[in-house]
């Protein structure tokens, strides 16, 4: 009987030792993966440091939403932290109304979109040009137009100031759009170097087969190149975009008193509350505003850009691949 139950005794720790080692194996590649990156411990890490890092950039816009709701009482309440007792709308009709927001927001339309349009479409021709074309003095235009990008625009802001004073144009949106309409104005080098990377990737096999059909360069450039680029024309208008939007220092600079930006109006939003709810009141008293009203007003000036770019993030996305924008 010895000799029998001794083999079915070796053959059942076997058994138990080979099951022991494939569920170990099982939880190791499940803990770590077959490659080491793709277990559940890195997946952990990376999703802690993606929501710690997304946390840093969304906190600054979760306060200021929660901020804006709250009445005076919660928020000279300590107890109250992010969420008010009740949603206090009266916060963005006060801002709505000392923004002068349509007229403010007309004001930023036209010299915001007008702007990107022109700066999209001239900073293409210059990018696709840079990126298919051999030309005497490439190179040094290049350096020039990268010095553009390098030097403040503090620096040149008074030559600027006095040409469009002799042009006439001050007082209107015509200092940011007509810059823009050959390839200048804000960032206009970042565009054309972003136009240059996005042409590069496209096979010069798709130009030649359509010069061999007897198209021009530009009608290859219109017919062919930019309707392929959309990526990059979406990214290229919504960077311009934004930046002509939140341009304040030029703006105040150029528009004067004949035309105020939202940007330009929470400048001065402080003192424009005061004005204007002064004036509306039967005692002609001071009111002073609160961190609440003020913070309802730049929720009202950010939501704008935070629609477009909810509809814009696919292509967004997909440029900043292609272009290489993160430095790949």
């Amino acid at each position: 009987m010895k000799t029998g139950i001794a083999p079915l005794r070796k053959a059942v720790k076997a058994a138990d030792k080979t099951m022991m080692m494939n569920g170990l194996n099982k939880g190791r590649k499940i803990l770590l993966g077959k490659q080491g990156n793709d277990g559940m411990i890195f997946k952990i890490v990376v999703y802690a440091l993606l929501i710690s890092i997304g946390f840093v950039y969304v906190y600054p816009i979760l306060y200021m939403i929660s901020q804006s709701f709250k009445s005076l009482e919660d928020l000279l309440d300590p107890t109250v932290m992010w969420l008010p007792k009740s949603l206090h709308w009266d916060n963005f009709v006060q801002a709505w109304k000392v923004l002068e927001f349509p007229k403010s927001f007309a004001a930023s339309i036209l010299n915001s979109v007008l702007p990107a349009l022109a700066q999209t479409l001239s900073c293409a021709l210059v990018g696709y040009g840079f990126a298919r074309f051999k030309f005497p003095g490439k190179s040094i235009m290049l350096v020039f137009i990268l010095f553009t990008f390098i030097i403040p625009v503090q620096v040149v802001m008074i030559p600027l100031f006095l040409m469009f004073k002799e042009y006439g144009m001050l007082g209107s949106p015509l200092p940011f759009i007509v810059p823009a309409l050959f390839a200048g104005g804000i960032k206009s080098a970042l565009f054309i170097l972003i136009y240059m990377q996005f042409f590069r990737t496209i096979p010069k096999s798709l130009e030649e087969s359509a010069g061999l059909d007897g198209a021009g360069a530009v009608k290859i450039f219109f017919r062919i190149m930019l309707p392929i680029s959309v990526p990059a024309i979406v990214v290229v208008f919504l960077f311009s975009l934004v930046w002509h939007w939140n341009e304040t220092y030029t703006a105040s600079l150029y528009l004067g008193e004949s035309m105020r930006t939202l940007p330009v109006m929470l400048q001065t939003f402080d003192l424009a509350f005061s004005q204007a709810m002064s004036s509306s009141s039967a005692g002609q008293e001071m009111v002073n505003i609160n961190e609440s009203i003020k913070l309802a007003g730049t929720v009202l000036i950010i939501l704008p850009l935070l629609l477009l770019y909810l509809f814009a993030q696919k292509w967004f996305v997909e440029v900043v691949d292609k272009t290489g924008i993160t430095g790949e």
